[in-house]
């Protein structure tokens, strides 16, 4: 009984020895094998994406036909860039506009900067500027992103320099034209000095002949858009963004003129006019966020009522003008009407205003602007001689403390007549609604320059020194289109074409509230 108990008890005792050895080396087994799968699909898809097999998001920025954005070149081309940055360093202008040199876009994997023909309607902007690239890129790019595909920048001083120029030409999409003396001889044949319209404004100095330039690039400007196929043209300064506000689900110039009715030839933007709160702006684009709205988008009485406290001892309501500016529709017969306005030579125009959507002008933002504004001008500082050269008081009277103050004196009148420091009245006038705050633009220019697009567009232009003949091809190209169609003589003018252009003009002043209730 003893033997059977022993052998019948001795199978257990062998199988429960052999389970409590088994059981440690399962749990060994199975968490190496929760450690070795997922280093394993690590390492799959690693080599996977190594060797093009997943789709990476960010490869999404390089083009089918390497058109390759700035800044986005292939590793190769950035180590060669590198290695010719080491021993030829740059003029620091990178620096200025941008801190990142090799910039990547997370911000903006979905834009599209070199816009082609997928982009309806084609919206073109032509400008005559003397800017340099600190303004006239964080300008260019801020109109590409709201949907402007084509540009045409005539430049004269700072912008015609052979380093600015250089840069301007290498973004897709702007075409730069040089005012050389081939330039001013085919423009001295314009119909435009036949002509009424524009008559009053000849032979004038500073601003008339400036007012004048604009109207004979904008005459060219209307051309190259024809040639090219564009369906909007507007004329803007490199001081002035497009606000395109009233636009549903999306902060685009293309959807809003996209909903004009056909029937309509031009959209007039009122203007809104920058309120510096400091004396010290480096980058009005990126530092300024309140603005005063123009009188076409206030009620009757609001703006009446507040005139005073509003205008603060100035000439007008605004500094400058206040009549905005206006997008035509391309068709024939088409003209400008000043830098303001557009006409046609056969009929008038049907236009309508926006009660939402405004150009924001940048007004003497920087101190320094009373100085430049003042080179500019060869006028004598009197009462009288600036009346012979200025348009609106304002700048009669800046051009004056300009030339006459010393710089104590001239700060002191900017912060006075510009700069808005009394806290009180700023929420007063905020609240009333003549005051604004706009940060759409500011966070965009602020979002490229973060990224490094303005930093980027430069280092690609200095990088391509060898290619300097586009240069010359750009110059040849432009002016050949003016000898082309620019200058060719029409002599079917309706009368009604005459009329005569649109100056620059200051908003309703108080003598309006009593002319206003006579014509309703």
């Amino acid at each position: 009984m003893a033997g059977l108990f022993y052998s019948s008890s001795k199978p257990p005792s062998s199988s429960s020895s052999s389970s409590s050895s088994s059981s440690p080396s399962s749990y060994s087994r199975l968490l190496l094998l929760v450690t070795l799968l997922p280093l394993s699909l690590a390492c799959f898809a690693f080599v996977l994406q190594w060797r093009g097999g997943l789709d990476d998001p960010v490869t999404h920025w390089s083009t089918t036909d390497h058109r390759e954005f700035p800044g986005m070149a292939s590793t190769h081309e950035k180590q060669q860039r590198s290695l010719r940055g080491r021993s030829n360093s740059d003029s620091g202008c990178v620096d200025l506009l941008g801190q990142s040199r090799a910039p990547s876009f997370p911000y903006f994997r979905d834009w599209s900067f070199d816009y082609q023909s997928d982009l309806n309607p084609k919206i073109c902007i032509t400008t005559s500027t003397s800017a340099g690239l600190e303004q006239t890129l964080p300008w260019l790019f801020y109109h590409k992103v709201i949907g402007v595909s084509t540009f045409y920048l005539f430049v004269e001083g700072k912008a015609a320099a052979p380093n600015v120029s250089r840069v301007l030409e290498s973004i897709p999409g702007v075409k730069v034209i040089h005012r050389t003396k081939e330039l001013e001889e085919q423009q001295a044949k314009s119909r435009i000095w036949n002509e009424t319209w524009l008559a009053s404004f000849f032979y004038k100095p500073c601003n008339y002949e400036l007012f004048v330039k604009q109207s004979l690039n904008m005459e060219m400007a209307i051309k190259m858009a024809q040639d090219s196929g564009m369906e909007w043209i507007i004329h803007l300064d490199t001081d002035e963004l497009i606000y395109p506000s009233g636009t549903s689900y999306e902060y685009s110039l293309r959807k809003l003129l996209g909903n004009i009715s056909a029937d309509v030839d031009a959209v007039i933007f009122p203007n809104y006019e920058s309120s510096v709160e400091r004396d010290d702006i480096k980058e009005p684009f990126s530092e300024v966020s309140m603005f005063k709205k123009n009188y076409d988008h206030l009620p009757r009485d609001v703006y009446f009522g507040n005139y005073k406290e509003a205008t603060r001892g100035n000439p007008n309501y605004f500094l400058t003008y206040g009549n905005g500016k206006a997008a035509a529709r391309v068709q024939n017969h088409l003209r400008p009407n000043g830098a303001h306005r557009w006409h046609n030579y056969r009929k008038s125009p049907k236009e309508i205003k926006l009660e939402e959507s405004a150009i924001l002008h940048y007004t003497y933002p920087k101190f320094s602007d009373l100085t430049s504004r003042r080179d500019r001008c060869g006028c004598k500082p009197t009462k009288v001689d600036v009346k012979r050269c200025f348009m609106l008081e304002f700048d009669r009277a800046a051009f004056i403390i300009a030339s006459t103050a010393s710089s104590e004196e001239m700060l002191q009148w900017y912060r006075e007549h510009v700069v808005w420091t009394d806290a009180n009245l700023k929420l007063k006038l905020l609240r009333k609604g003549i005051l604004t705050r706009i940060y759409a633009p500011m966070v965009i220019i602020q979002e490229l320059r973060e990224a490094g697009v303005f930093s980027s567009v430069v280092t690609s232009a200095h990088m391509s020194l060898n290619n300097s003949s586009t240069v010359s091809i750009s110059r040849e190209s432009s002016q050949a289109t003016g000898r082309r169609r620019v200058l060719e003589a029409h002599l079917d003018i309706d009368s009604e074409s005459q009329a005569s252009a649109i100056p620059p003009q200051s908003p309703p002043g108080l003598e309006a509230t009593q002319m206003e209730p006579l014509s309703e």
